[in-house]
């Protein structure tokens, strides 16, 4: 059997092993080795220890625990409860006002975590039945609480853009620079959203009642800001400015930003033992998950590339028509399909490695590029039947919410984000100005 024949096999049954119910690490692996072994037998994989020893001593990665660390623990602290009750009475005077702090709230809680369960957790455990309580539309309440939620895939400091950084081999601070403009345009367009909702049918989303607001003076909630949103959102742009103004490694920068959360939850008197507990067994089991799917990656990309597999992709872009754009309109077709069964990592490590070649062969910016697929992979956090913001608000919301109104409360934000990621399409300069204009 030609080689080219089981490369296609070893893609078909990869995804048959996925949809069966098999861990997207397993399957990688397993699919990899057998096909690789039918292929070409033990000689392919000498190369294997090399690639995996790449992974495990790659110096970029070790942001990724440092990073996730900051932000479980801010999460862990309940900080973000603190934030989303001051900025909501804020914002509480008006129609929408609490939406909008929770998209506010979610800026700031993707700028300090980037780990889309704490904050779409957090802030439906807190908000939510506030919202109804108060009277919001459930389906808008929902919508807006998971599409706030998966603002920390875009903006950064982002897991997708770290391993962004390391499929593409661009750098990481250059991910952070480009992708800052677009993840706070996303936010500008949910307000907006939400804005002419507001204008549209106030009653769906009534203000915070006046006596509930006179109980808290406008000098209080001045200190209160000052208190608990200011330092928080101090240590993010500390962190971000570090990396993208060049003053800092990415690693260096994350590792400052553990020890800078260490202390702010310190200082805010909330550090105990339990807290450091979750926090340190939180950040282990999504640092080793994220590194075994990484590291099985490696064995089905080294052999899909030992089989053809590069070839079979060049030949399918061939087939497509409009060249270049033909070719960038079927991934992010491709991204958006598979983002209703997959998540973001498995689509990261099947689909960009497979078809990056190509692009590059095209003399497309890499980074323009990366912006579109984290763009894309974002989406898949609110695509049902399986986005898991989604599943996560469904799992601490209250008994009257249903999953038809979570699945219907995302359907707008799900195109506003198709109408941001068109934006950076036919505007390239929102992601690409911001790291010309400092030197990346």
């Amino acid at each position: 059997m030609e080689n080219e024949i089981l490369a296609i096999i070893m893609v078909v049954s990869l995804f048959g092993l996925i949809l069966g119910g098999i861990p997207v690490p397993f399957a990688l692996a397993a699919s990899g080795i057998i096909f690789g072994l039918a292929g070409f037998g033990l000689d392919l994989f000498h190369l294997l220890p090399l690639r995996l020893f790449g992974v495990v001593t790659n110096y970029s990665l070790l942001a990724i625990p440092l990073f996730v660390f900051m932000g479980v623990l801010l999460e862990k602290s309940r900080m973000a409860e603190r934030m989303l009750d001051v900025i909501g009475h804020m914002a509480g005077k008006r129609a929408g006002g609490m939406a909008m702090a929770i998209i506010f709230v979610g800026v700031l809680m993707g700028a300090a975590t980037g780990i889309v369960a704490a904050t779409v957790v957090t802030v439906g455990l807190i908000s939510l039945p506030t919202l109804l309580r108060r009277n919001y539309d459930p389906r808008l309440a929902c919508g807006t609480i998971c599409a706030s939620g998966t603002l920390g895939q875009i903006i950064p400091p982002s897991l997708v853009l770290i391993l962004l950084a390391d499929i593409t081999g661009e750098s990481v601070g250059t991910l952070f620079a480009a992708a800052l403009l677009p993840g706070l345009m996303l936010g500008g367009l949910y307000i907006g959203y939400v804005l002419f909702k507001a204008w549209q049918s106030p009653h769906s989303m009534p203000p915070i009642p006046f006596k509930e607001r006179d109980r808290v003076s406008k000098l209080q909630l001045f200190f209160q800001l000052c208190k608990v949103v200011v330092p928080p959102l101090t240590l993010v742009v500390a962190v971000l400015g570090s990396i993208i103004g060049g003053v800092a490694a990415p690693t260096e920068a994350a590792s400052m930003g553990a020890l800078g959360a260490l202390l702010l939850v310190t200082l805010s008197r909330r550090m105990n033992f339990k807290v450091l507990k979750q926090t340190v067994e939180s950040t282990f089991k999504i640092t080793g998950m994220t590194l075994f799917v990484l590291m099985c990656a490696q064995v089905f990309s080294l052999s899909f590339r030992g089989l053809g597999g590069d070839d079979l992709i060049d030949q399918l872009f061939e087939f497509l028509p409009g060249g270049m754009w033909g070719g960038l309109i079927f991934m992010m077709v491709l991204l958006f399909v598979l983002g209703f069964f997959l998540d973001w990592i498995e689509i990261s490590y099947i689909v960009l490695p497979l078809m990056l070649p190509f692009f590059v062969n095209q003399g497309v910016d890499i980074i323009w590029l990366c912006m579109l697929v984290a763009m894309n992979l974002q989406t898949s956090f609110l695509t049902p039947p399986f986005g898991w913001s989604l599943f996560y608000l469904k799992g601490v919301a209250p008994p009257e919410i249903t999953t038809g109104d979570i699945y219907r409360g995302v359907i707008p934000y799900i195109g506003i984000q198709a109408f941001g990621l068109l934006l950076v399409i036919l505007f390239p300069a929102i992601a690409t100005w911001l790291p010309k204009a400092i030197g990346w």
